[in-house]
């Protein structure tokens, strides 16, 4: 995605008060989202040691920050790319029952970022994760999930607005579940991303099901990491996947955005499936996973919620880095200082 200078835009606050109003989202946001899917807070990780499956995949290519730790005799510790199996294993040590789950603050350093108006180095989520019982494992309690998240969005939204009323809300009441494959047959020539474009510019927020699961073409709509969502559980006729995400339409840039990704977890056959399609069947050796396989983890339900982005896109602003802190290089700086954009 190019760098998107939208014509005659004009910050609707200052940064002082945008600094405020993004205490104001996180504050609400979380608590809706703790009360709406019974979680509770805990404290995360910045770094976790290599080579124990902990740290997230993402597509599988991008590398991870890391160092060694002179005090560990020199093994490599990461910085997380999100918390997606942690959070599964704190679930089991805690010992937390189905219906019930934990959320937490993520920080992250993606190096690999394609730096843009969405896309920072500095990535900061809500990552929470529910413990579930495996009757729950289908795509109903998966969309109820959704609905309850997004209705956390929409009074967070609502909050926004009733402080600062110049900023009227701008999200649908509702939000609309469509099928990865389903996209995929309707515009068969389009790319995933100028698909994802038609269905959340139609319905003004979306949530396409099924994303890392090869569709009727043999191309998946985008990649997952084989080893915490399950996208290739069939849970109706020809469709596949118990996962996606979480896509609005962006009415400053004109563009479809992603808040959330999320599903409901891999059991241990969908795991060694999944590896297997992925062509990486020897992680199955590794801490985390034999523990999935050996029954000492729950399942679950769980995702990450961008912090700057959901600030950025209820704020009404055009670039990720007007609602936090990073570096950008020196052309992009450029081309949005002469538009009046104030980066942070």
């Amino acid at each position: 995605m190019a760098l998107i200078i939208p014509r005659s835009y004009r910050h609707k606050l200052l940064p002082e008060t945008t600094e405020q109003a993004i205490k104001l989202i996180k504050d609400t946001f979380e608590k809706c989202l703790a009360r709406d899917l019974c979680l509770r807070r805990v404290t995360a990780p910045l770094f976790v040691l290599a080579g124990t499956g902990l740290n997230d995949d993402l597509n599988g290519v991008e590398h991870a920050v890391s160092f060694p730790v002179r005090s560990c005799g020199g093994q490599t510790a990461e910085i997380v790319h999100s918390l997606a199996k942690w959070k599964r294993t704190k679930l089991a040590a805690y010992g937390i029952a189905p219906g019930y789950g934990l959320y937490t603050d993520m920080n992250a350093i993606r190096a690999d970022e394609e730096l843009d108006n969405l896309h920072s180095l500095y990535v900061d989520q809500w990552d929470w994760e529910k413990t579930i019982t495996p009757d729950d494992r289908n795509v109903g309690y998966l969309t109820s999930t959704v609905e309850k998240i997004y209705g956390a969005i929409k009074e967070t939204e609502a909050a926004v607005y009733k402080l600062h009323n110049h900023i009227t809300p701008s999200l649908p009441d509702k939000i609309t579940f469509v099928d990865a494959e389903d996209l995929r047959m309707e515009f068969p020539q389009a790319s995933a991303k100028e698909r994802e474009a038609y269905a959340a510019r139609r319905h003004g927020a979306v949530f396409i099901i099924g994303i890392g699961g090869n569709l009727g073409d043999g191309k998946p709509h985008d990649l997952r990491a084989p080893d915490y969502d399950d996208w290739s559980t069939e849970y109706r006729p020809g469709r596949y996947g118990l996962n996606g995400d979480i896509v609005v339409w962006n009415h400053v840039l004109g563009c479809p955005f992603e808040l959330s990704s999320m599903g409901i977890r891999v059991d241990p056959d969908t795991m060694l499936r999944q590896l297997e399609i992925r062509s990486c069947p020897g992680r199955a050796s590794l801490p985390f996973h034999r523990s999935l396989i050996e029954g000492q983890l729950p399942p679950s339900i769980g995702g990450g919620i961008g912090q700057s982005r959901l600030c950025m896109l209820l704020l009404q602003k055009a670039h990720i880095g007007e609602v936090q802190a990073s570096i950008w290089p020196a052309e992009q700086l450029d081309a949005l200082r002469q538009a009046g954009i104030e980066l942070m």
